[in-house]
């Protein structure tokens, strides 16, 4: 899975995140997001790793693992909406939670902050979409 890491943004942009910031230690198989619930954060993995999963009839798919660095909820935080997916930790992690608000706040402050915000996530998604694409091509070329 390709990294889904803020890249664009610069040291001053992560200092201005962690100051709204608030940490959280999550344990092993304990859910940081649950699917169909209101996200109202933006997180940032910054130590351990957790899996995207998505619940099926029977089971759970894990469809991403997430690592130190990876930011995730950003599909809800731009449509203001549900998670479309759980993220469980499977390890013991850290995890930075960014209120929404905060960070719409900064963006109004910091036009170039919010510049490189949006471009990040937009770099973030595009990945995943072709990461899906890819697997999706995949699925269907055995099916045939």
């Amino acid at each position: 899975m390709a990294s889904n890491t803020m890249q664009d943004l610069t040291r001053n942009d992560w200092t201005l995140i962690e100051s709204k910031a608030k940490r959280i230690r999550v344990q092993v198989g304990q859910e940081i997001i649950k699917e169909g619930t209101r996200i109202d954060h933006l997180y940032v993995l910054r130590s351990g790793s957790a899996s995207v999963e998505l619940e099926g009839t029977t089971s759970r798919a894990v469809i991403a693992t997430l690592r130190a660095g990876d930011v995730f909820g950003e599909m809800a935080f731009l449509g203001d909406s549900t998670a479309t997916a759980a993220v469980v930790a499977t390890d013991e992690v850290d995890v930075d939670a960014i209120w929404a608000n905060d960070l719409r706040e900064l963006v109004t402050m910091f036009p170039g902050f919010g510049a490189r915000f949006y471009r990040s996530l937009a770099v973030i998604l595009a990945q995943r979409l072709r990461e899906t694409s890819r697997e999706l091509l995949r699925e269907m070329t055995k099916k045939r």
